[in-house]
């Protein structure tokens, strides 16, 4: 197969929402090149404005915009130019005064930009969609046998770079990469279209799901060193995920980092008042919530000190100078995620350079949306699991009512719950886990490490409340705690057996309580 021949670029058309860096661009193209630029609207006037010439869109095609803009670059001198084969149409843009197009320099209304604002409307949003612009790129990409096209900012540096080593011309493989990456833009700005109108057409699931991420950084590796990984975000949202946070002190984030990061703030959010979440190996460690977050920290680590060692902490509150102080005197501690980080504290903290230091800036309760899990050859789709419970929804079961402290207890557990793997088992007291049993193939597995975890670190669990996130399909759960001390269990509620499990509760004056809602977390 033949290379593809060199393209001198001797015409460009420009028209870009993001100005930055044009000026220093047109201006490398018609000093350095002689480059001839068509252009429309806010860009021709940007470039005017500095003395870059130019001719506007309207005047080669002899048809004025209209419609408020809507109108512009649809005319077939436009896209003939972009979309003529140099070789066989030589004869028709000849007899219709179509003039090469070598170079399409276009980026798109800020659709994502539009929608990521609180007050915008669907009619604000749909002006805001693009027509001529993805069909430029999409022409030009399509063309790029003999057409160039830039779709973002920083690859002008690029294009000025090449055509300076090449006389004004680009390389089939520079425009092959950029049409790539073009389409990759197009369809991205499509999907992100798609998913807003979703939101307001579409009541039950889409026939096809498309994705809406980009690439934040390349890692080093993945969950182990031999695979490779990057971190995409979700550029149509501008929540208060981990893929927003602002990293303030440290290395790079592993994958590792980021899966118990996030699984920290997932928690942490969780709770209004004071409370810090270490997380380790994507389970919580130790929980615990007070009045001072400093206080909630030191209880948090006490829940279990040894599993805490190369933990992530989220907290909930302000990381200041005395929680910075109380964590390095601790504890080793890979990341600190907080809704704001005093100047205090990153002092203190830059003794230990490497610890990753994450402002997430605000935490709301709970972040609507949708949970995603790769199979081989498909992708299971779900809602976040955001459901609450409170008082209110509590059903006691058992002969005896739980205390109004024992009620507290229960609901502290029962949040915390939430967040472990399946079989999950919490044992809590004071607002602080004492004891967590997390991803066994038994429930009752589950029960006696969370037991044995809490004799380790020194927990009285005489008193102590019980969590567990799916319902006992035996007895032998119950009665393992009853034997510990345990006053108080939450559940779902569920089981076949579930007069047998209440059974066992009365038995030993146990309260128990259903909240009808079931968290596994596989």
């Amino acid at each position: 197969m033949a290379k593809e021949p060199d393209q001198k670029i001797n015409r460009v058309l420009v028209s870009v929402s993001n100005k930055t860096g044009l000026i220093d661009f047109c201006l490398s193209l018609v000093d350095y090149f002689g480059v001839e630029i068509i252009s429309t609207g806010g860009t021709l006037k940007t470039l005017l404005e500095s003395n870059i010439e130019a001719t506007e869109v309207s005047s080669y095609t002899g048809f004025p915009e209209m419609m408020d803009g809507r109108v512009k670059t649809l005319h077939p001198r436009v896209h003939g130019g972009i979309l003529a084969r140099r070789d066989l149409d030589k004869e028709v843009m000849e007899e219709n005064g179509i003039l090469p197009i070598d170079l399409v320099v276009v980026n798109l209304y800020p659709f994502v930009e539009t929608i990521s604002k609180e007050e915008v409307t669907l009619e604000t949003a749909i002006e805001n969609i693009d027509i001529g612009g993805p069909s430029m790129i999409r022409s030009a990409a399509k063309n790029n046998k003999y057409v160039g096209v830039v779709v973002e900012p920083k690859d002008y540096s690029l294009i000025i770079e090449e055509m300076k080593k090449n006389k004004g011309s680009l390389s089939q493989h520079t425009r092959s990469n950029l049409a790539t990456k073009a389409f990759t833009h197009t369809a991205n700005y499509d999907s992100a279209i798609s998913g807003y109108l979703s939101s307001f057409y579409e009541q039950d699931w889409p026939d096809r799901m498309f994705t809406k991420f980009q690439k934040k950084e390349a890692m080093r590796y993945g969950e182990n060193p031999h695979q490779k990984a990057a971190f995409y975000t979700d550029y149509t949202r501008k929540n208060n995920g981990v893929g927003n946070a602002t990293q303030l002190q440290g290395k790079q984030l592993s994958y590792n980092n980021i899966a118990d990061t996030d699984a920290a703030v997932e928690c942490v959010r969780s709770f209004k008042e004071p409370t810090c979440v270490i997380i380790k190996h994507a389970n919580p460690c130790g929980v615990a919530s007070d009045n001072d977050i400093t206080m909630a920290y030191q209880k948090a680590f006490q829940s279990d000190s040894t599993s805490a060692f190369g933990g992530v902490i989220a907290l909930n509150r302000k990381l200041e100078e005395e929680t910075a102080t109380k964590i390095i005197g601790n504890q080793f501690v890979e990341v600190i995620i907080a809704p704001g980080v005093s100047r205090s504290s990153l002092q203190v903290l830059s003794s230990k350079d490497n610890i990753r230091i994450l402002d997430i800036e605000q935490l709301n309760d709970s972040i609507p949306g949708f949970k995603f899990l790769s199979v081989t050859g498909g992708l299971l789709i779900q809602e976040a699991d955001n459901r609450t419970v409170s008082i209110e929804d509590l059903k006691v079961v058992s002969l005896r009512e739980p205390s109004n402290k024992e009620t507290q207890d229960c609901l502290f557990a029962w949040k915390v719950c939430k967040f472990v793997k399946s079989n999950a088992i919490v044992y809590a007291k004071d607002n602080q886990t004492v004891g967590i049993g997390a991803g066994q193939m038994s429930r009752i597995d589950s029960a006696q490490i969370a037991a044995s975890k809490a004799k380790e670190m020194g927990f009285e669990t005489r008193g102590c409340v019980m969590a567990s996130d799916a319902f006992f399909p035996f007895r032998d759960t119950v009665d393992s705690a009853a034997s510990i001390g345990i006053t108080s269990i939450i559940q779902p509620g569920g089981s076949i057996r579930d007069n047998e499990i209440i059974e066992a509760a009365n038995e030993t004056n146990m309260a128990m309580v259903f909240t009808g809602i079931r968290h596994f977390r596989h």
